[in-house]
């Protein structure tokens, strides 16, 4: 166990959990009580009652997310079960409020069936604002969120996917910038066609990519290959135009921008040096990346970023979820919609000015205390009643 495991394990016995309720009023007099509980309590009911979007004028949904898992792929752990990933649920939820001041309550389901999670999380919409669905396996994730969304009243996000894909293509505005080239005459080859990989790539096609090639451990994608489920059948259509066949080496050959979020050592320098001039490399598989920066930088690549914090143009979630369910919450969204991801990741790469734009520079740092609002008010601006 590395050292910042070992004092994490230590702090987690501590802490006891990382989140806590705290109450917004008190029941310290007879008054007190009456007002927040019976027989005052009673006439709130009856308001909503009447009309259940008082609801979030009359209790704490207006501010509220759930935060649900099966446990079934969590971090980099794989299949640990629900109970096991609830330290990271927890840790998700203590990122809501403390980049969001959004209330996130941790649930972990003990099934890993797709219907019965999904009609577990229905029961419980009416409780929440929104839903953030964290760390199910792909290619469940796909089919839970799509269900979900056609039964739900209120925004369902999977952050493995879109918060991800929020991130990478506001780094790969930036980086565009920096290599001075266009969006829509790249060609972006991603390793990994799971849950964070496709909504990448889908997300860089709605932004104009020129064109997207998939690769996974037996080879580049077409868009309609047997070998993908129907949900990423769907996900994957428009990619590949030119029709590439071969493995990673000749899906990386002649591309722009690679994307990895896949395993490590993966991409190597030479496979870089095939890479069109001024190469943008996303190397995100963590902790240990497809191909580390400093061997990437020596291929020849001009702009390097990966998940992890120890070098520079960090690939990190918490610049989009917190932002986006701020504002997704503030606008009363009943979904989070395309527009809302754009907008999001747009909003983001401008918060790196011409100025400050550099190879190093293409992100704005976790800490920076405009991203959040900045994300928030242009996804609640997005937001179209469906």
């Amino acid at each position: 166990m590395s050292t910042i495991g070992e004092k994490s394990l230590e702090m987690h016995y501590r802490w006891k959990g990382k989140i806590e309720i705290a109450s917004r009023t008190t029941a310290d007099t007879k008054e007190a009580l009456s007002l927040a509980y019976t027989p005052g309590v009673a006439q709130p009911c009856l308001e909503i009652q009447r009309d259940i979007e008082r609801s979030y004028d009359l209790t704490r949904r207006w501010n509220t997310v759930a935060v649900i898992t099966d446990g079934s792929a969590v971090l980099g752990l794989g299949n640990i079960g629900p109970e096991a990933g609830m330290p990271v649920m927890e840790g998700k939820c203590l990122l809501f409020k403390e980049f969001g001041g959004v209330d996130a309550i941790p649930l972990c389901i003990r099934s890993q069936n797709v219907d019965e999670f999904v009609r577990t999380v229905e029961l419980l919409l009416g409780s929440f604002g929104g839903v953030n669905l964290e760390d199910i396996s792909a290619p469940r994730c796909f089919e839970i969120e799509r269900k979900l969304q056609a039964v739900s009243d209120i925004p369902i996000f999977h952050d493995d996917q879109h918060g991800t894909a929020v991130v990478v293509a506001a780094g790969v505005l930036n980086a565009l910038k920096v290599a001075g080239k266009k969006i829509e005459e790249i060609t972006v080859c991603i390793c990994g066609a799971g849950a964070a990989g496709c909504a990448i790539g889908r997300m860089l096609l709605d932004l104009g990519a020129g064109d997207v090639i998939f690769c996974d451990k037996d080879g580049i994608l077409q868009s309609e290959d047997p070998r993908m489920d129907g949900e990423r059948q769907r996900l994957l259509k428009g990619t590949n135009k030119t029709k590439k066949e071969g493995f990673l080496p000749q899906g990386v050959e002649g591309a722009d921008v690679f994307v990895g979020v896949s395993a490590p050592g993966l991409l190597t320098g030479d496979m870089v040096r095939t890479m069109k001039e001024k190469a943008i490399v996303f190397a995100m598989a963590n902790p240990t990346p497809e191909i580390f920066p400093e061997e990437a930088l020596k291929a020849g690549a001009l702009v390097v970023g990966t998940g992890r914090s120890d070098y520079p143009n960090q690939v990190n979630n918490v610049l989009a979820f917190p932002g986006i369910f701020r504002g997704t919450l503030d606008a009363r969204a009943k979904a989070i919609t395309k527009e809302m991801k754009m907008a999001a990741a747009y909003a983001l790469a401008g918060l790196v000015s011409e100025s400050e734009l550099s190879p190093t520079r293409i992100l704005p740092d976790a800490f920076d205390p405009r991203v959040a609002a900045t994300v928030a008010k242009a996804v609640a601006g997005a937001w179209k009643e469906i």
